[in-house]
């Protein structure tokens, strides 16, 4: 068995108070911890850790599991879910329970790794300055956690515990398509096991946690997973927004194995498609909502049944109205309305977890075109979705980039045989004559939130009537829609690309790609390249950056087009300072503020959610004490000061 380690302190802590001493570090003499009694784990709020037996006293000095549950840490631990809206639940309460309530194994306490510590400590203390508390003490890497050599173990290995492979069923050929619904514990064994099968080609990370705790799992295609690569654009396709809109979320992790499938077998479309591309499909944004619909299933779940994440928010309707602030700013000449800042008031309310990791997910890539998946009719809408007069429900309401919006609908519904069929059966509003696409503020959307804050053109896609579709009827459903996916994909090759260089080759990031009769800019990515979707016709492109000159090129884009014309530009620098216009206006009021500090090409901070989340709550005038205060000291007869920042 792993020795277990013990980081000598020569000053005990106690359960309530502040934490005495000074941190220990890893150079600290370490000694094998005493033989200990290993007990029974009988603590309801780590009763889910990777283990399941401890021993008193604990790290702490609790002598008893009733002084344990009586203690301001483990109220503490049992609130932090609701405290910090979800966000790094469980991992902080797993990580937490590990001191607590510390790992008894073969008469030996283990600790709990340091690294781990450090991880979550970094991603989630903008959380806890959210809402004005301190770091708890004992959650200090440097004194209750070891090193690997010391003998720890990962305290959030369960979490992690679905990452075993799973073979197919006997029998069957690893291309073997199962078409039926997976649970959340299946979709991500199928990801996994595809990224296994094409590692060349496929690979999966996670975006960030549901409310619940659940990976936002994303699997991705490239010539080289994990990383951009020059002038490669970059797609992702979102699904079950809506926890009970299920039929984007199969579709999706169908198409991941068709595209790892199809691969190996050498089809020349999807291996040109894959070198060519970086595609990020994430088959379930809002896993906590399909428990709930699932627990129904199919030809059970009601209309709004799981619809909604764990918070009870509306994922679909969770980010920021930009589309109101782009009709304030439209109407004013020389001021940008593109890449419009998130509205600090915005942090103020409740943002989900899940809404939360899809703006880190943007800004971690430069997505070029999307998709999100949704169930419930049969059609494909397309920005804007909210109409510059709100009373006017159905108001069309086109944005600078109509033609090319349209184009990228009908990419999808026009290969779609069941929105082009005139037999079919509707189940809202008939949307044949309309070529089964529509504008969504003429209708009921959401995608305006990617093309407003980034360069991202997004559509939505409603994929069938039914939205907890039977299980016999998702053959059908993918039969219907593969031909339309790819086509949509293949989509951002068209316009123009290239790469926005100084007079030296030195590439030019955040530069400004204009199109002359089109009022939306789009930015150039750290490596300086750039991609325009765009329809045909001939167009007036002019590519410009502070400090430097602009240049103008005119291109044409024949109406047969299906590769993006490369269009490069080299500026050169101006011999006087940076002209104000290149700049832009600065933007004030309607709560939209520029960021302190270093901010990102979107006129956000750079770490996302830090700044406006400390924007949410800040501390208290006059010295008075934090919302949650009273909380604590109404469960409890100890004053946890420890937990104040000031």
């Amino acid at each position: 068995s792993v020795s277990a380690f013990y980081l000598v302190s020569s000053l005990s802590v106690g359960s309530v108070g502040q934490l005495p001493g000074k941190p220990l570090s890893l150079s600290d003499p370490v000694v094998p911890l005493p033989p200990a009694t290993c007990v029974d784990m009988q603590l309801q709020t780590c009763s889910d850790v990777a283990y399941n037996q401890t021993t008193f006293p604990t790290l702490l000095e609790h002598r008893s599991r009733e002084a344990v549950e009586s203690s301001s840490e483990y109220i503490l631990l049992s609130v932090l879910h609701h405290l910090l809206e979800g966000q790094c639940n469980p991992d902080l309460r797993l990580l937490g329970c590990t001191v607590l309530a510390p790992r008894c194994e073969g008469g030996r306490v283990r600790r709990p790794c340091r690294h781990v510590c450090d991880g979550l400590r970094e991603a989630c203390q903008p959380a806890f300055d959210a809402i004005d508390m301190a770091w708890p003490y004992f959650l200090d890497c440097g004194r209750y956690f070891a090193s690997v050599e010391q003998g720890c173990y990962d305290p959030l290995e369960k979490l992690r515990g679905l990452d075993a492979e799973e073979a197919p069923p006997s029998g069957l050929p690893p291309t073997f398509i199962r078409f039926a619904h997976h649970s959340y514990a299946q979709m991500v064994r199928v990801l996994k096991r595809t990224a296994a099968r094409c590692p060349h080609v496929a690979k999966t990370y996670s975006i960030g946690r549901s409310f619940n705790g659940k990976e936002l799992l994303v699997i991705e295609f490239s010539a080289r997973p994990g990383q951009h690569e020059l002038m490669e654009p970059e797609v992702k396709l979102i699904g079950n927004i809506h926890g009970n809109e299920v039929a984007g979320r199969e579709m999706l992790i169908y198409l991941a194995q068709y595209l790892c499938s199809e691969y190996l077998l050498g089809s020349p479309r999807i291996q040109r498609l894959l070198n060519t591309t970086r595609i990020h499909l994430l088959p379930s944004m809002n896993p906590d909502g399909y428990e709930v619909a699932a627990a129904e299933g199919a030809g059970y779940n009601g209309w709004t049944s799981g619809r909604q994440n764990a918070q009870n928010l509306d994922l679909n309707r969770n980010f920021p109205d930009l589309t109101s602030e782009y009709y304030r700013l439209a109407e004013s000449r020389g001021v940008r309305s593109d890449h419009i800042p998130i509205p600090q008031h915005y942090w103020w309310g409740k943002v989900a977890p899940e809404t939360k990791a899809i703006m880190k997910w943007m800004r971690t890539a430069p997505f070029v075109l999307s998709a999100s998946l949704h169930g419930g009719d049969l059609v494909v809408s397309y920005p804007f979705d909210f109409s510059k007069h709100p009373q006017e429900e159905k108001m069309f309401s086109p944005t600078p980039d109509e033609k090319m919006f349209k184009l990228l609908a009908r990419a999808y519904a026009d290969v779609h045989p069941m929105m082009m069929d005139r037999s079919e059966n509707r189940c809202g509003g008939n949307f044949l004559k309309r070529g089964s696409i529509i504008n969504g503020a003429d209708w009921y959307s959401m995608s305006d939130f990617n093309y407003l804050h980034s360069n991202c053109f997004e559509i939505t896609v409603e994929l069938g009537c039914v939205k907890f579709p039977p299980e016999e009827a998702l053959y059908t459903l993918w039969q219907h829609n593969k031909e339309p996916l790819l086509n949509f994909v293949e989509m951002v090759h068209r316009g123009i690309k290239g790469v926005v260089m100084d007079k030296f080759g030195k590439p030019v990031k955040n530069a400004r790609i204009l199109v002359k009769g089109i009022r939306h800019d789009i930015t150039t990515a750290p490596d300086g390249d750039y991609w325009r979707l765009l329809p045909p016709g001939s167009h007036i492109v002019i590519a410009q950056a502070p400090g430097y000159s602009k240049v103008i090129k005119k291109v044409t884009i024949p109406a047969r087009m299906r590769r993006a014309g490369r269009v490069d530009f080299i500026l050169q620098p101006l011999g006087a300072g940076p002209k104000k216009f290149l700049l832009g206006p600065r933007r004030r009021g309607s709560g939209l503020q520029d960021p302190p500090g270093g901010a990102s090409p979107y006129g956000e901070p750079e770490e996302l959610g830090q700044e406006p989340l400390e924007g949410r709550r800040q501390p208290s005038a006059g010295g008075s004490k934090p919302w949650w205060w009273s909380y604590f000291t109404s469960l409890s007869h100890h004053k946890p000061r420890w937990l104040l920042r000031y």
